[in-house]
């Protein structure tokens, strides 16, 4: 997989952030060589966030976010900003970007945007940009910016990539999927459902994912149908250190599995990885609480073309329904958007969040724990359901309260 197929969720979120006609997009156009952005001289260009996939050495694959100004007027500059500031929710870097027409006089617009990201905790570096504009004004410079630098003739664009390396996380703090429970020439098995809700001719994210994850402990992955999950086990000559399967395979991967071996699922690594798996095992009680009339959140981070048997909307909803015995009510939720309100829901069934970033996995977790909203994800809430929720969290134990 090369950077640039690299899947939206595993890239660094890189936001700019600043007053109308800052330099912003000037800046990514610096910043990636490249004429990615639209510039102009005319105030509020840029009307709404604009991602860009990119590859940025040292920094690997990269989400460049553009975002409108945070000083737009009126009632659609109003909207605007509300949408330039839900970026913050997914932000692992904030480019805070100031130019010394403005700024230069008066910081504390600036200050503002740099107190959201310190209340986030987002590591952020202000960039002050027009460095003509800030000629001669050094007291500001070293009281306002990290560093000075001009978008047009690329002064200290080479440093500002590089001090963008220092403030973020290296491999070894981001973790695993499953390559940590993993040594090398250890055998994984991978069970693949092939149903009508499988994609043609490849694996889904969250697969291709975990076997890259695999490869790179040093491991063995071993892909099959669920249909072929006991023969291959029998053929392996030696028990796998674990086996993975797709949700919902659990209740015939359980059965065909030896208690002997450790059992997850996809879901759940992934409930690991980006999440907080203590909360979304605690969300599952919630199930047993239930009342006619409750509604229920099926959040999903990705927009997909909904089949009949879809999980989300579909299945997941009439095994609850099955197994509390309530007269329930659905709501979804899809793609980048997730209801800042969250009262009207008892519950929150989340996907694995594969095309998430890690930070706004987080942020969806936390909004839902601050409103007092349990949340669990697919692969737990399969679990219980199929009554083999403790099975499936076995492996990780020691890190479980």
């Amino acid at each position: 997989m090369s950077m640039n197929t690299t899947p939206k969720g595993g890239r660094i979120h890189i936001a700019l952030f600043g007053r109308r006609n800052a330099g912003k997009s000037s800046l990514i156009n610096a910043i990636t060589g490249q004429d990615l952005a639209i510039v102009s001289d005319v105030l509020g260009t840029t009307t709404d966030p604009v991602y860009k996939a990119m590859e940025i050495l040292p920094l690997g694959p990269v989400m460049l976010i553009d975002t409108p100004g945070l000083d737009d007027e009126g009632a659609l500059g109003e909207e605007r900003i509300k949408k330039a500031r839900s970026v913050l929710n997914k932000t692992d870097l904030a480019l805070i970007v100031a130019d010394g027409n403005e700024a230069a006089k008066d910081f504390s617009f600036e200050h503002q945007i740099l107190a959201l990201t310190k209340k986030k905790n987002i590591p952020s570096i202000v960039v002050l940009n027009k460095q003509d504009l800030w000629a001669g004004n050094e007291a500001a410079i070293q009281a306002y910016g990290d560093l000075c630098v001009s978008s047009k003739t690329g002064y200290h664009i080479h440093e500002l990539k590089e001090l963008m390396t220092t403030k973020l996380p290296t491999d070894d703090q981001t973790g695993k999927i499953v390559g940590d429970l993993l040594s090398p020439l250890d055998f994984v098995v991978l069970v693949v459902p092939i149903d009508s809700a499988a994609p043609k001719g490849r694996l889904i994210l969250p697969q291709q994912q975990v076997i890259r994850d695999v490869l790179e402990s040093g491991a063995t992955a071993i892909v099959c149908r669920d249909t072929e999950l006991a023969d291959t086990l029998k053929k392996l000559g030696q028990p796998p250190k674990l086996v993975i399967t797709d949700s919902q395979a659990f209740a015939s991967v359980s059965k065909d599995t030896p208690k002997n071996i450790p059992l997850t699922s996809f879901s759940i690594l992934f409930s690991r990885y980006k999440g907080d798996l203590q909360t979304q095992i605690e969300g599952v009680k919630m199930l047993d609480k239930l009342k006619d009339g409750d509604t229920i959140l099926m959040a999903e981070g990705c927009t997909h073309h909904r089949q009949c048997d879809d999980i989300g909307t579909v299945k997941l909803p009439r095994w609850i329904s099955e197994y509390t015995g309530k007269k329930l009510n659905f709501a979804t939720s899809s793609g980048g958007g997730f209801p800042e309100n969250l009262s009207p829901y008892r519950l929150i069934v989340h996907c694995g969040g594969c095309t998430l970033s890690k930070r706004e996995m987080a942020f969806r977790i936390a909004e839902a724990k601050d409103q007092n909203v349990p949340i669990v994800n697919y692969g737990t809430m399969i679990a219980q359901l199929k009554g083999v929720l403790k099975r499936s969290i076995a492996p990780f134990a020691d890190e479980l309260s």
